[in-house]
């Protein structure tokens, strides 16, 4: 562990964060004020969308080769937006994991050379956690509260009651709400990034129009089940044929809505067990690519609305992946005396809460370890 520079503020902490966890290669300045403000410098993302494009996914070995090509210059422009120079950090963070391996060693191996040469502490950070605090960016949002963390990778509820302090209330037991998004997206041949490609058609559809199922509804967990989703609407779509534009708007509708339905369903239980370990007031927060889907979030504000919770959601440009998250969580440890060594390591899979993800594990457990 490298020593904490002497020249720290009395008042504030200033560092880079570098987030290179799937198909985006990102790097932030921000400052964190020690009365709990702060102030986003910079904040640079360059997307991968034109190379994978033709794979209607991400490739990770396109990835991986994405990152090294880009990361010295967009952690270099970060610094030069912000108006600050290298001598000016008070430390350097990176996403050390959950995410694809080349690109997350990418990442990680830049910020442990800037740390050696600018000798400044070296944090690495939990790219979930990242999404989990990407509110307190731009708003006052004080522990605890419910979190919803949708993305392409993971779908969970958690009690979120301080940095690093989660406990799992659910977790998706096979697909996450972004990957069946995306495939979805992939099978009725709407483009990449299909997100939001599915929710633009979605606009011209009847969400009523067809059926499909909601896995888990009713149930007095707060897991999630996405897999028989998927396959439902991947059926539906092969019966649509050669249909007219107006059936595939439907469908994307329809899919759309009984995402919605069922994060609203599953959030009404961890929203129980969350007021009946917490005292009010109560806050909401969803997090992660999938919080920028409007309906989605017009349907959990009603939901909140309904149960007396406050919902706090970060701005669209921070749902998806982003250095200034990253930046965020490493100022919160730095502040609290929390940094790495140079052995830190890059993870595949990282789960918020550890001790339920190893004793009672959603999904994923295999060599890799837990993945919820």
């Amino acid at each position: 562990m490298l020593d904490t520079p002497t020249h720290i503020s009395d008042k504030s902490v200033l560092v880079l964060g570098i987030e290179s966890s799937c198909d985006e290669t990102a790097a932030s300045v921000v400052r964190r004020y020690k009365d709990g403000r702060v102030e986003v410098l910079s904040s640079l993302v360059a997307s991968q969308n034109e190379v994978h494009a033709p794979y209607g996914g991400v490739v990770p070995e396109i990835a991986a080769r994405a990152h090294m090509q880009k990361i010295e210059s967009i952690t270099a422009s970060a610094l030069k937006d912000a108006k600050i120079t290298w001598s000016d950090l008070d430390a350097v963070a990176a996403t050390a994991g959950p995410g694809l391996i080349g690109g997350v060693m990418t990442g990680l191996m830049a910020a442990k050379g800037l740390a050696v040469s600018l000798n400044i502490p070296l944090i690495g950070i939990n790219h979930l956690e990242g999404h989990a605090l990407s509110p307190r960016l731009t708003q006052d949002c004080p522990f605890p509260y419910l979190l919803l963390l949708v993305s392409g990778g993971h779908t969970q509820l958690l009690s979120v009651d301080g940095v690093g302090d989660f406990t799992r209330l659910g977790s998706t037991v096979d697909d996450a709400a972004g990957e069946t998004f995306d495939k979805t997206a992939k099978i009725m041949s709407l483009g990449f990034p299909g997100g939001p490609a599915l929710e633009r058609m979605a606009e011209f559809g009847n969400s009523k129009a067809i059926k499909l199922p909601r896995p888990f509804k009713g149930k007095p967990h707060a897991d999630f089940s996405f897999s028989g989703l998927k396959t439902a609407t991947a059926r539906a779509f092969d019966k649509l044929g050669n249909s007219c534009e107006q059936g595939k708007a439907d469908l994307a509708a329809s899919f759309q809505q009984t995402v919605s339905d069922v994060l609203c369903d599953r959030t009404q239980n961890a929203m129980n067990m969350f007021s009946a370990t917490h005292d009010a007031p109560y806050r909401f927060v969803v997090a992660g690519g999938v919080a920028a889907n409007g309906v989605i979030r017009s349907a959990l504000e009603n939901l909140c609305q309904d149960n007396h919770f406050t919902l706090i959601a970060p701005p669209l440009k921070y749902c998806g992946d982003n250095g200034a998250m990253i930046a965020l969580v490493g100022a919160e440890r730095l502040l609290l005396g929390q940094t790495d060594g140079l052995d830190v390591k890059a993870r595949p899979r990282w789960p918020l809460d550890m001790g339920s993800a190893q004793n009672n594990p959603a999904s994923g457990f295999g060599k890799k370890g837990p993945k919820s």
